[in-house]
């Protein structure tokens, strides 16, 4: 609880990357949060007007500090730290290879779809003809 409280940054030059893109996404869906509760507090009859952008906006700061408190705890992001130092390491297929391997997979996908559609097809006239 202390850590959420803290000014100071946890490593501040490792994992930039993982931590800037984890904090982005975490911040867009807490910003959704806060504007869907916008939308539900402006179509309540009693609501106050005011409470309508107040509240939504406190929990937009709030949600924006914890989650940039919470890339800094010192486990999550060594994590960060640590997916970022993997990432560096692979090795990204080429245009060809990568067109290959995905049309591959969209054949199989396309094969196995039309064996289960004959499966389901024989199945049908098995029990059909037994249920006669």
């Amino acid at each position: 609880m202390a850590e959420l409280f803290r000014l100071n940054l946890y490593k501040r030059s490792q994992g930039r990357f993982a931590r800037q893109v984890t904090f982005a996404v975490l911040a867009v869906i807490v910003a959704l949060g806060a504007w869907r509760l916008n939308v539900w507090l402006e179509g309540r009859a009693d609501a106050d007007r005011q409470l309508g952008y107040v509240v939504p906006l406190g929990v937009l700061v709030l949600g924006w500090w914890i989650i940039f408190r919470l890339v800094q705890l010192p486990k999550f992001a060594d994590f960060l730290i640590s997916v970022e130092g993997e990432m560096n390491k692979v090795t990204w297929p080429k245009q060809g290879e990568l067109i290959r391997a995905s049309l591959v997979v969209m054949a199989v996908i396309f094969l196995l779809a039309a064996l289960l559609y004959f499966y389901d097809l024989i199945w049908k006239g098995v029990f059909g003809w037994l249920l006669q």
